[in-house]
């Protein structure tokens, strides 16, 4: 390889839309790009999505790569998936910690991985392996199988398990950890203040244990660990101490290191996203994600080989990297196994076998944590039903598709009662929105209100509260993080979703119907 094209090995790029574009393809061909990263913006059927998968594999193939590319997504499931149409909607892993029975989470990862692998995708940017110690993290929340330390470990290598099984990568993230944050790295720089003796016991024991059982692709958080590294404001991703000293040299770490994506705010605000991408190399990063803009995708290959051609950077430092590539590749991927468009659709993408297997996890994962005798509500069609929802296409953080924040709470409960009524509110409900729903209670005997957060949105929490004032019952569901009880306390009834997703809901509500 020359120089560039073993430059190009170390890049992960998104691009815009379904089909395999002009600039994508002369970047697979003459750069030798050797990752691509799928959002939602690429999705169509599954149809649609295994011919753009085909088409970029020919195009390596056609290209002289040696091996396939890796073609990455961030299918964590429930409130972070790429998936569409056509496919199975698997929970999230807060509800899967709520289940807590690893098989259930090993037969959901591997159904996952065979989807994936149906439609030519390769490499799942999961599971996140964040302990979530810290309610007020906007980013991390249901994305962690729980608050607990060996729950997390447990479910975490069981999803690892099942994606190995069907020869998908994985991905361990975000390294050392994003659970105690309260700061969304997309947005800023996060940092996590504890000591070493503290983050060995929490933070870093997930990742330990998945490192031990073979995990072959950990990602690094865009998080400042004092504890680890000297310089002020130096987010892991660029820390020679934390990528090098702490994951590869202290705990073992053989294989491929990746950022998150460097257009974030927390590097592309401070060092920038080119020099992010030099500097992240340097500390010992294998796949440099640029998910976004053509042009920076462009001008951190240049600035990369500049930076070897006048000796900044030893060739040396790209050599190894594109070397554990390989190797993944090598142990992954085949060109006689890569999916090809022309012979359809595989029969385990959206299987039956896989939606009933969903569905039996979300009736088991939903969780009533308070009820003071008002549940089940009443089928009765005299009681007059008033639901209360966050609006639909608000995401609480941008790795977040908004296409799937419908928050359907009204859809569930007209499956019991068809003609109850809905009001939509915002994530911070206005003076005028609290009006409108306290006007239309008086004419209702019981409120299912479904709340987003609302111990971060505390405008939600004061309108429940309200509600609650009135004397009439009011049901909660949480559609996402569980902690809104400790800021609405005085409901009649609580029921944790965990997710937004209408199979989530629909599980929630049967339980307030007592079905």
């Amino acid at each position: 390889m020359s120089l560039r094209q073993k430059i190009g090995q170390l890049m992960m790029i998104g691009f815009h839309g379904t089909r395999l574009s002009e600039k994508v393809q002369r970047m697979i061909v003459e750069d030798c790009v050797g990752g691509i990263i799928l959002f939602g913006r690429n999705i169509g059927t599954p149809e649609e999505v295994l011919r753009l998968t085909s088409d970029l594999q020919t195009c390596a193939k056609t290209a002289g790569h040696p091996f396939p590319l890796l073609i990455s997504i961030d299918q964590e499931n429930g409130v972070v998936r790429r998936l569409g149409k056509g496919t199975t909607l698997f929970p999230g892993n807060r509800l899967l910690g709520a289940v807590d029975d690893e098989k259930v989470t090993r037969h959901i990862a591997r159904a996952t991985a065979e989807e994936l692998k149906g439609l030519g995708i390769n490499m799942n940017l999961a599971p996140v392996l964040d302990v979530n110690n810290n309610p007020q993290n906007p980013v991390i929340g249901v994305r962690s199988f729980g608050e607990s330390v060996d729950g997390v470990i447990r479910h975490g290598l069981a999803f690892i398990e099942g994606h190995q099984a069907v020869g998908v990568v994985t991905t361990a993230k975000h390294f050392p950890g994003h659970g105690d944050t309260d700061v969304d790295s997309h947005l800023d720089l996060p940092t996590v203040p504890h000591g070493l003796k503290r983050l060995e016991t929490v933070e870093l024991r997930p990742f330990q244990e998945a490192i031990d059982a073979g995990v072959c692709c950990v990602m690094i958080a865009h998080v400042f660990f004092p504890a680890f590294e000297a310089e002020d404001k130096v987010p892991a991703t660029l820390s020679h101490s934390v990528v090098t000293g702490l994951l590869r040299e202290k705990m073992g770490f053989n294989g491929v290191v990746t950022t998150d994506c460097l257009e974030m705010d927390a590097v592309s605000k401070t060092i920038g996203t080119v020099e992010g991408a030099l500097r992240a190399l340097k500390a010992g990063v294998d796949v440099l994600m640029i998910s976004h803009s053509h042009d920076l995708q462009e001008k951190a290959m240049e600035r990369i080989a500049q930076a070897v051609e006048s000796g900044e950077l030893e060739e040396e430092v790209i050599d190894r990297s594109v070397r554990r590539i390989l190797l993944l590749k090598e142990r992954y991927l085949s060109w006689h196994s890569v999916s090809a468009a022309g012979k359809g659709v595989p029969d385990a993408v959206g299987a039956s076998r896989h939606r009933e297997l969903a569905k039996r996890a979300y009736a088991r994962g939903v969780t009533l944590l308070k009820d003071d005798g008002i549940l089940p509500l009443s089928r009765d069609t005299d009681c007059k039903i008033l639901v209360v929802a966050v609006s639909g296409k608000n995401v609480s953080t941008p790795v977040e598709d908004p296409r799937y924040a419908d928050y359907r709470l009204a859809d569930a409960v007209r499956r019991y009662r068809p003609g109850a009524r809905d009001i939509r509110v915002g994530m911070e409900p206005t003076k005028d929105e609290m009006k409108n729903v306290e006007r239309h209670m008086q004419s209702a005997d019981v409120v299912v209100f479904g709340t987003v957060n609302a111990h971060l949105h505390r405008q939600q929490a004061e309108l429940v509260n309200r509600l609650s004032s009135f004397g009439k019952p009011v049901v909660v569901v949480a559609m996402r993080d569980p902690y809104d009880l400790t800021v609405i306390p005085n409901v009649s009834a609580y029921v944790a979703a965990y997710e937004y997703t209408l199979h989530a809901l629909n599980a929630a509500v049967d339980i307030v119907f007592g079905k």
